[in-house]
């Protein structure tokens, strides 16, 4: 439930418990200085402190509810996100595998490509596959031929520039 500039009812909702919490806390505490203190001369009457624990009471149980339903809130945009990210995953997976076939890579050349957008060197490239340095160097400019890309920073930007791209 959405109000003017943007406020959510919940969070008003939410900063008015804490102020209910906090002026019922102050009277709990100035109650205790005075009782230890001996300056409180006139008890205060049975009546007036039951209201006062009687709205503290709601002002606590209203704290737990807004507090349940703010953290069901939170687990559930968590669960959100991580779908978003798990869709996010295999989107850039498959729209990897795409460009890789569409510039023909051989198997080889789709782990060099592989790993060359994840940003790893071209030695740990070569550690990894247990290849010379030189054959993946080769593999890289092959790579980038068929792209028709001049280096990694550009094969790395034509999927952020897929993915980033608006979907009509």
């Amino acid at each position: 439930m959405k109000l003017a500039a943007g406020f959510r009812a919940d969070k008003i909702l939410l900063v008015l418990i804490i102020i209910l919490q906090a002026l019922f806390s102050g009277f709990y505490i100035l109650d205790f200085a005075l009782d230890v203190s001996g300056i409180r001369t006139v008890p205060m009457s049975w009546e007036y402190y039951e209201i006062v624990q009687a709205a503290t009471i709601v002002g606590l149980v209203l704290g737990v509810v807004m507090g349940v339903i703010m953290l069901l809130n939170l687990l559930r945009r968590m669960r959100e996100v991580n779908s978003t990210v798990l869709a996010a995953t295999g989107a850039f997976h498959d729209l990897m595998q795409l460009k890789f076939a569409q510039w023909g890579l051989s198997p080889s050349e789709r782990d060099v490509a592989t790993f060359t957008i994840k940003g790893l060197s071209n030695e740990e490239i070569a550690d990894i596959r247990g290849k010379s340095v030189g054959t993946i160097k080769s593999q890289c400019n092959a790579i980038y031929r068929k792209a028709a890309v001049t280096g990694r920073a550009q094969l790395i930007s034509l999927f952020i520039e897929d993915l980033a791209a608006p979907t009509a």
